[in-house]
């Protein structure tokens, strides 16, 4: 006979099967779901090859559904409220600090040439398209004799 274990996902005692010596989980639905659920998050979290076809097979989905998320918000709309309060948190934490975007040059005089001494940005949270954030300082205007 085989001691009692404790199910990792309901907390219940069960007699773990014989063929399965690491038995974790008790064989009730609800647990068997929590088990498979654990499984497959660590292998998206683990496993590149897996988290690639997962993608694959959710857009294939996507594709042969496209009208899914459409009728699914006109028949949930608490979840559709509560999608968009939260996406209104995000928006407020994202323009909360300075965010680097392509193509954007200040107003402002352009540097001239010369000699810069080139920093790390401290406190830039965000940068897009791999920009590095910098503060850069003149040490000498052009024609002067360097600091």
């Amino acid at each position: 006979m085989r001691p009692a274990r404790t199910c990792a996902a309901c907390g219940a005692l069960f007699t773990p099967l014989a063929h399965v010596p690491n038995q974790r989980y008790c064989s009730s639905a609800a647990c068997q779901a929590a088990r498979r659920r654990a499984w497959q998050h660590e292998r998206l979290r683990t496993d590149p090859d897996y988290r690639e076809n997962q993608a694959k097979a959710q857009a294939t989905w996507s594709a042969r559904h496209p009208e899914y998320w459409r009728r699914y918000r006109e028949t949930h709309p608490a979840s559709r409220e509560r999608n968009r309060a939260m996406q209104r948190e995000r928006n407020a934490l994202r323009h909360a600090e300075p965010v680097a975007k392509m193509d954007v040059s200040a107003a402002f005089r352009p540097l001239t040439s010369g000699f810069y001494l080139l920093c790390d940005a401290v406190g830039a949270s965000v940068a897009k398209m791999n920009a590095w954030m910098v503060h850069i300082t003149v040490l000498s205007a052009p024609g002067s004799p360097p600091v």
